[in-house]
């Protein structure tokens, strides 16, 4: 099977609220989602799966082989499900955390990386400010003097 094309520096950061799944069956096929996404993983990216499998062997402190990557990445095998650490160590060595988000998205999340979360503090930050100025705002039209502050 070809490889498929590499993604370009990944996909954008969504700004859509995820949902929260609720309700009976609202995960049913997930096993088989992540399946699909760690076969776009393993096809996407340009290493042969066994320089893949290194990389994740040395970041975990644990064998991970070539045919387990071949099990995961395929829905057919069930009995062969990916260990989360597994997945997270994948998305690690191949750098696609536009896959990880879009799951992460299915139960409500979503995902930044590095020094992408100090942007997330700006607007936080930002938004206390507004709280504190509206505060403010109200406060002033209120509040009186202090007693003696009046006086020179």
């Amino acid at each position: 099977m070809p490889k498929a094309k590499a993604h370009p520096d990944q996909l954008g950061f969504l700004f859509e609220t995820p949902r929260v799944a609720t309700g009976e069956a609202a995960l049913a096929g997930l096993e088989k989602r992540i399946s699909s996404m760690v076969g776009t993983i393993l096809n996407s990216d340009g290493r042969s799966r066994e320089v893949i499998a290194a990389e994740m062997s040395v970041l975990l402190g644990e064998e991970v082989s070539r045919s387990m990557l071949d099990a995961y990445a395929s829905p057919a095998r069930d009995q062969h499900k990916v260990i989360f650490s597994r997945l997270l160590a994948l998305v690690a060595v191949t750098k696609r955390h536009d896959l990880l988000d879009a799951i992460l998205r299915e139960i409500g999340g979503s995902l930044l990386v590095g020094d992408e979360i100090l942007t997330a503090r700006l607007g936080h930050i930002k938004q206390q400010m507004r709280e504190l100025q509206e505060e403010e705002r109200k406060l002033r039209a209120s509040a009186p003097l202090i007693r003696g502050s009046d006086k020179a």
